[in-house]
């Protein structure tokens, strides 16, 4: 028997009896986690330097390190977000609809959780914790396949997370991890519809468009981060250049970091050069349109790719842009559908770019770095959907929920 297959039947098998754990012994495990991750950070912290040194020996890029590496603080932030997991309150049982029937039956619609969730990633290993406490708390099993690039630092995360449970009244099977990283396994978990109730991918373009083209298990999609900033005319400049190397520069290796910066031609002329090298002095590259070449030094002339890129790293696109309408018509064409924001100071083109964006998220005179669970108040997130159905934007726990109708009556029979 395969390992994923293996694995499978235990994570089905503990679904059943997580699915029954009150919100206090789910909370109580939450606890012990939290606690066995502050006082094992040495020991991840080895497993993380392996990692890291053996992705230099692969010449992984300095974004890709970024996102695989962990440190005390990023630990100890990883132990407050469970901690934030703990305080929310818990969706399993909650009555989302009753319908009393004329004949007595009374219909009471439920928040449930999923079952057995699947999740496949790439790098960043808070992920493991993140997905491992949030099916948590709602009640579901997980399976979970990281990629090879964080194989040392998942290990001995899952290690910490079953000594945990193994003293708590949620079963350690409830958690799972694909140790074999190979793309066997990953086919694998396409197929695993007997045990597997969703699959969800967290990574690059790639990994995620190849589990929506491959999977047989119903899929919630999570973008790539082609994500952008459009500065209008009556845009207030130190804004506009504040919220624009935040969103660039507080950490360039995450999907909600923008990539594209459309600016208002007139806008442009007063103020751009400045906040152009501004982004250069940072050591971001631009890649310009024939505009933005023509005016300003050192910058590449951007192709029709770079529209589409997710650069992940010290690296923008530049397009001046007549108006609010030409901003939308480019991000609709261009973006992933993540997050998309306005600076400006005319409110009606500020509700304009709100309605006709189709993005999760969408900002007016903020940056895009907010889009997160954390922020959004969920203590931590499964993913950012930019799929439509069932959920959207970032996944708290109410998106690893469905729902259970439950009828009680006394005799009735359908005529």
């Amino acid at each position: 028997m395969s390992e994923v297959i293996e694995k499978g039947k235990l994570a089905k098998k503990a679904s059943y009896q997580i699915g029954t754990c009150t919100t206090k012994e789910k909370n109580d495990a939450l606890l012990k986690i939290a606690d066995g991750l502050r006082a094992n950070e040495k020991a991840i912290l080895a497993a993380n330097h392996l990692d890291i040194q053996a992705g230099k020996e692969k010449g992984l890029s300095a974004s890709l390190l970024d996102r695989v590496e962990l440190n005390k603080q990023r630990i100890a932030d990883i132990a407050d977000a469970i901690l934030q997991i703990i305080n929310l309150t818990d969706p399993i049982g909650e009555v989302l609809e009753t319908i009393e029937k004329d004949n007595g039956l009374k219909i009471v619609n439920t928040r449930v959780p999923i079952g057995v969730v699947g999740m496949i990633y790439e790098a960043r290993p808070n992920v493991t914790v993140d997905a491992a406490t949030l099916a948590i708390k709602t009640g579901n099993a997980i399976i979970l396949r990281g990629s090879s690039s964080a194989i040392h630092s998942n290990l001995a995360i899952v290690k910490v997370i079953h000594e945990a449970l193994a003293d708590s009244a949620v079963i350690p099977d409830a958690v799972q991890l694909i140790e074999d990283t190979s793309r066997e396994t990953a086919n694998e978990l396409f197929r695993l519809n007997e045990y597997l109730d969703v699959l969800i991918p967290r990574g690059g373009k790639n990994l995620i468009d190849t589990v929506v083209r491959e999977s047989r298990v119903p899929v919630i999609e999570t973008g790539a981060g082609n994500c952008h900033i459009f500065i209008d005319t009556t845009a207030n400049p130190e804004m506009a250049k504040e919220i624009t190397l935040n969103a660039k520069l507080q950490r360039p290796s995450v999907c909600n970091a923008i990539e594209t910066l459309l600016i208002q031609s007139d806008w442009f002329d007063s103020y751009g050069n400045d906040l152009i090298a501004s982004l250069i002095e940072k050591g971001v590259t631009i890649h310009g349109d024939a505009r933005v070449v023509e005016e300003i030094p050192f910058v590449q002339k951007a192709t029709e790719a770079d529209w589409e890129t997710e650069y992940l790293g010290l690296e923008i696109s530049v397009k001046i842009v007549e108006d609010v309408y030409e901003a939308i018509d480019h991000i609709n064409t261009y973006g992933t559908k993540h997050s998309e924001a306005i600076i400006t100071e005319t409110a009606k083109h500020a509700e304009i770019f709100k309605q006709k964006v189709d993005a999760t998220t969408v900002y007016h005179n903020a940056s895009t770095r907010f889009t997160d669970g954390f922020e959004f108040g969920f203590g931590a997130e499964i993913g950012i959907s930019t799929q439509k159905l069932h959920a959207r934007g970032p996944m708290g726990l109410k998106a690893l929920t469905s729902n259970k109708f439950i009828v009680s009556g006394d005799g009735q029979i359908r005529e």
